[in-house]
């Protein structure tokens, strides 16, 4: 009898534990950073309001370094790769890139001045799925793509080199970045403000379109959605600044005010080149994985069966 006891208290601890991690693989995502580029760039992190703030606000990321962050479920902000920065020892100064204007290393709740490619995440909403994409919308300074762990759901993002085909009146500085119409120009119709406020009234512009066709499953401008957010449900995430195939060439100067991507034979990885064409296999664009706390449940129905029989 006291050993039956024992053995059950031993199982319904045990169904505890197993229970705790399933809910901790739930409750958590991990992005993963690299960074495939020429240079150093600084990766920034803003939370959206009423979300967790990460344990980092921006940080350095050498050429082939890969760093990664957890975030909890409901999450949501953006991220995207500051170029061209100088910092002192006290980790103050600013970039010449997607600068987030606190004057540091850290972000501390500020976003990145345009131009700047940005990656959003809303984890765990509607329907409970993860919703993800790749913005041009305020501009383009890099390449990017966002990668989902598990099979089945889509990558995203922006592999071209935009800083070399941008138009004049668009580009910043000495050409480090690109910037949106909207940005350039300020006029109602590329920003979709006042009466072009709404789908029906703002539509692409020749700019627009020249980043929809450059990248056609980043966002090019305010109302770009259909082919432009993702989805994937229970799975961590890569994203990837200057991908491309090969090893990094870590040799470049990290003081380099534009990073560009080593290698332009993005053809030869199939997944880059299907970004490049923008070709989405239609059942996974709403493709989910296979939920954890199905695995949960199976683990508790298994453990309430050995109670029982003891």
């Amino acid at each position: 009898m006291a050993s039956s006891i024992a053995l059950s208290a031993w199982i319904v601890g045990l169904f505890f534990v197993i229970l705790s991690f399933f809910q901790g693989l739930v409750a958590g995502v991990t992005f993963t950073f690299t960074n495939r580029c020429g240079g150093t760039v600084w990766p920034g992190v803003l939370s959206n309001s009423g979300s967790t703030a990460l344990q980092t606000t921006g940080f350095a990321l050498g050429a082939g370094e890969t760093r990664s962050l957890t975030a909890p479920a409901g999450w949501s902000g953006r991220f995207w790769a500051r170029t061209g920065c100088a910092f002192d020892g006290s980790g103050k100064g600013a970039c010449a890139t997607g600068d987030c204007g606190s004057g540091e290393v850290e972000c501390r709740g500020a976003g990145a001045a345009p131009p700047a490619t940005l990656v959003e995440f809303t984890l765990d909403g509607s329907g409970g799925k993860d919703y993800y994409d790749v913005s041009l919308v305020d501009g383009y300074n890099l390449p990017m793509v966002v990668q989902a762990a598990a099979s089945g759901c889509p990558a995203t993002g922006c592999v071209v080199d935009l800083n070399e085909r941008c138009p004049a009146e668009l580009k910043a500085g000495q050409g480090q970045a690109c910037r949106s119409a909207c940005e350039a120009f300020g006029r109602p119709e590329y920003c979709c403000s006042g009466q072009f406020g709404n789908p029906d009234t703002c539509h692409p512009s020749v700019y627009s379109q020249m980043f929809k066709t450059a990248c056609p499953r980043s966002y090019s401008y305010a109302y770009d959605d259909a082919t432009s957010t993702f989805t994937c449900t229970g799975t961590d995430y890569s994203i990837t600044f200057c991908p491309r195939p090969g090893t990094p060439n870590s040799q470049k100067s990290s003081n380099d005010p534009s990073p560009r991507p080593k290698d332009a034979q993005l053809e030869a990885d199939s997944w880059l080149a299907t970004l490049a064409t923008g070709q989405v296999d239609g059942a996974a664009k709403a493709s989910t994985a296979t939920p954890l706390l199905h695995q949960a449940a199976l683990a508790v129905a298994v453990m309430a069966l050995l109670v029982l029989q003891y």
